[in-house]
């Protein structure tokens, strides 16, 4: 038997008034996934526990099998693993965004944040707006590293773990309620604007319409990580899919292989089908287990409020990443049994994270099951079927409970 986890990052959301009152999950055209829910299990999952924030990073650590409440230590430490940072044990970790701030004539702390991906920018775009940034701002005790697209790492030698503000949590709304108190690191991103408004790259983005890159934004504090081993924990040899920094550190924290995709790039243009044949090939030619693709698209939508491309980014996962799955793994001859769901909701009228259970949908090609239902929230709800710790949910594929 081989297992598959599809995570559609952000994928679940709440009515909207312009969908006739419909999701955009339930309104999207779903094929492979409305096929599969009607032979499947179908619930809720409360992937966030009580008390804690509801970020991707605790969702998905909850979704892999690993209770938040006993194994997070903050969301940057994970991206650390994943580009290779070696961290002291008195070191912490914070992501790095790189934002767009509005420009009117006023001071720093007066500013709106506009937009915490900076139209989505490029790595190679970042890396070089980030390489100014190191120039100016680093010293002993803060470090700078690049990462994925918007998402960098800075490591503060001897810090402390202090409450931090996600950029994206606070979108359209002037900054200054939510900057640093720690004086060191709401300096350093006054001067990033001073370094980055005028700087040459983001002249030329403004001309092709891109917003600019021209502040960092401090948050998602943690210290170093230690994660139970996947393999030890579940005796399954697991892969992770995955554009982002965040997964592939958990995956290198657990000790699962990281399959790396080209074009795979955490956008709505990612290479899904690039995607879904890595994750084939993971459990047909490489002899794993069992295999996690993440989807970030669903997520990003939510965040940008684009109803129309999150309806797309959903509709993509479904016939570019299931669908080719589905029948890869039939045309092998594979047994398999795949859970389908999200890390969290991202709901459109919000733009950011909530922690309400998410619905999920578990098929086992050896065991068809015979249900009227769709995969959406509310046929999630309706089945009477909640898992109080997502964490289980794992458990359940594995059929270990």
């Amino acid at each position: 038997m081989k297992y598959v986890i599809v995570l559609g990052d952000g994928m679940a959301d709440e009515p909207l008034e312009e969908l006739g009152g419909k999701t955009p999950l339930a309104y999207a055209h779903t094929p492979y996934m409305n096929e599969l829910a009607r032979m499947s299990e179908i619930g809720l999952a409360k992937t966030v526990p009580n008390g804690m924030k509801p970020g991707s990073d605790t969702a998905n650590l909850s979704v892999l099998g690993y209770d938040p409440k006993e194994n997070y230590t903050g969301r940057s430490p994970l991206e650390a693993l994943s580009i290779g940072v070696d961290m002291k044990p008195e070191d912490i970790a914070l992501r790095c965004n790189i934002v767009t701030l509005s420009e009117e004539d006023v001071p720093y702390e007066e500013r709106t944040i506009i937009d915490h991906s900076s139209s989505e920018i490029t790595t190679e775009d970042a890396a070089v707006l980030l390489a100014a940034v190191k120039e100016a701002l680093e010293t002993e005790s803060y470090k700078y590293y690049v990462g994925t697209s918007y998402r960098h790492l800075t490591i503060w030698d001897k810090g402390e773990v202090v409450e931090l503000t996600p950029p994206h949590d606070i979108l359209g709304k002037v900054i200054k309620e939510y900057l640093p108190e720690e004086k060191a690191l709401k300096e350093m991103m006054v001067k990033s604007y001073e370094v980055l408004n005028n700087h040459p790259l983001n002249i030329e983005r403004v001309e092709k319409g891109l917003h600019k890159a021209n502040s960092i934004w401090f948050w998602g504090a943690g210290t170093k990580p230690d994660l139970a081993g996947f393999e030890g924990k579940f005796g399954k040899k697991g892969s992770m899919i995955s554009a982002v920094d965040l997964l592939k550190g958990i995956a290198v924290g657990a000790g699962m292989k990281v399959v790396e995709v080209e074009g795979a790039d955490g956008t709505l243009h990612t290479n899904y089908e690039g995607k879904a044949m890595a994750a084939v090939k993971e459990l047909t030619e490489n002899n794993q287990d069992f295999v996690y693709i993440h989807v970030e698209a669903p997520d990003e939508m939510g965040h940008q409020g684009s109803t129309v491309n999150k309806i797309k980014a959903i509709e993509y996962l479904d016939k570019r990443i299931i669908g080719i799955v589905k029948e890869q793994l039939e045309k092998e001859g594979v047994e398999y049994r795949m859970l389908i769901m999200p890390d969290h909701p991202t709901p459109i009228h919000l733009r950011t994270h909530t922690g309400n259970p998410v619905p999920y949908m578990l098929y086992d090609s050896t065991k068809k099951l015979d249900n009227s239902w769709e995969y959406t929230e509310e046929a999630a709800l309706m089945s009477g079927s909640l898992v109080e710790n997502g964490y289980e949910m794992i458990q359940k594929l594995f059929e270990m409970k």
